[in-house]
């Protein structure tokens, strides 16, 4: 059986040490590692007060809240399939907390470190039969551990970019140990397929089902009332709604609408940073009142639509697409990476984002499906006319406008089903009702 190297023990013994130091710099952080310091002995409290021993226990972990999603959807399948079981959602980021709250899992909360002495007396008082990680978030100490007491570990919506640093050294030497625990992997691609087998996976435990995702964002459609009052922000004028916004992405979009508002004055913009924060917040009113565009109005006292929305609230984005006309994607700007395009596309909106998009599957799908435009990486000023020009044509055009949105609307459908071919998968793997812990099939 794997175990983790003595170098893997002592990167993750210095990072959680580390932890309370680099707290003092990032909210974020600080919330995460307070929260993750209980988490051990608040699902050991579970596992003491309501773990029932002759129901399977399915264990998912996510990291943040795209990953969620993915796990979400899976989630609900395998609920419908397997409703004897007990369900545990574990996750890294304070970003998917509000997520948590809100799954249909019998309990949820932060995963802690990747210790032995945080590990072992979880695993044993939650005596888990199949462990779950989301597309590639597999922490080795807690998958080799679990898989020594019996617990069948997993992967679903597996996803391994060709530029991730886990292909490289000594990444992938560190996780090596991990990965060769898997007993059945769900990937998204033939392609994601192979680099899971290089990072240690089997390739005969990998199976090519396709990304739950698409199946999520078109549920988050489906459950959105006509009547939600976010929908109404969009109204009045064909509306963009731009998502998931950096300050690179800001700049253009602005520069942009300023030229569209000379000639379109009725033209709207909901803006929704990825990270409002105050100072956030503030600079984008500095940058409006400098491209010569209207104040800003702020979600939180704004009472119908207005030419420029900023949204000072997290959680709604995929709800405000369903108001907007067109969409523009941010992240395309910066080295993070381009944010989810699915949203928008299941809304049946045309997207563009900026031209760093080559790590986002879905977004080249949409390029190839002409659902979608990639503003050129010549500089800010190229990038801003680029994005004028389209937006003029779409609110010029309905006609262009619905059929790019239509195409958009075909790539999510055409890849809806994965979430129960993936639940199908899990179903397979989870012991029957009354087996003892660490039975499995063949």
């Amino acid at each position: 059986m794997s175990s983790t190297s003595l170098g893997y023990r002592a990167a993750v013994q210095l990072g959680s040490a580390l932890a309370p130091a680099l707290a003092h710099y990032s909210p974020k952080i600080r919330e995460g590692h307070r929260a993750r310091l209980g988490a051990g002995e608040r699902l050991c409290r579970w596992a003491r007060g309501s773990r029932d021993r002759q129901r399977p226990l399915v264990w998912l972990h996510a990291s943040s809240v795209g990953e969620g999603l993915q796990a979400e959807s899976v989630l609900d399948e395998l609920r419908r399939l397997r409703p004897d079981c007990q369900y545990l959602y574990t996750h890294f980021s304070s970003s998917a907390a509000p997520l948590a709250r809100r799954l249909a899992a019998d309990a949820a909360d932060y995963l802690p470190y990747d210790l032995r002495s945080q590990v072992d007396p979880l695993l044993d008082a939650l005596a888990p039969d199949l462990l779950v990680f989301a597309k590639l978030d597999l922490w080795p100490e807690l998958a080799t551990r679990a898989a020594a007491r019996g617990s069948t570990v997993a992967i679903v919506a597996g996803t391994v970019s060709s530029s991730s640093g886990r292909l490289r050294w000594p990444a992938r030497s560190l996780l090596r140990a991990g990965y060769e625990t898997v007993t059945a992997a769900g990937v998204i691609s033939h392609a994601d397929g192979e680099r899971l087998a290089r990072l240690g996976v089997d390739r005969k435990r990998i199976e090519v089902l396709g990304d739950p995702r698409f199946d999520s964002v078109l549920h988050r459609v489906q459950v959105v009332s006509p009547g939600d009052p976010l929908l109404s922000f969009g109204s009045g004028a064909p509306t963009m709604v731009a998502g998931s916004t950096w300050p690179g992405d800001e700049a253009v979009l602005l520069d942009a609408f300023s030229r569209i508002r000379s000639s379109r004055p009725e033209a709207q913009l909901i803006l929704v940073p990825h990270e409002p924060t105050p100072d956030h917040l503030a600079a984008l009113e500095r940058a409006s009142a400098r491209a010569g565009l209207p104040r800003p109005v702020r979600l939180e006292t704004a009472e119908g639509p207005t030419p420029l929305l900023v949204v000072d609230r997290v959680g709604i984005l995929a709800t405000l697409y369903g108001g907007g006309a067109m969409a523009y994607v941010g992240g395309g700007f910066g080295r993070a990476g381009l944010h989810s395009v699915l949203e928008p596309a299941a809304w049946g909106l045309p997207v563009i984002f900026g031209p760093r998009w080559e790590s986002s599957r879905d977004a080249g799908l949409l390029l190839q499906a002409g659902a979608a435009e990639a503003l050129p990486g010549t500089g800010a000023r190229e990038a801003g006319a680029a994005l004028y020009s389209r937006w003029k044509s779409w609110l010029e055009s309905e006609a262009l406008r619905r059929s790019q949105g239509r195409r958009a609307r075909e790539v999510v459908e055409q890849g809806a089903g994965a979430a129960r071919r993936s639940a199908e998968l899990l179903d397979r793997l989870t012991p029957p009702r009354g087996r003892p812990h660490g039975w499995r099939t063949g």
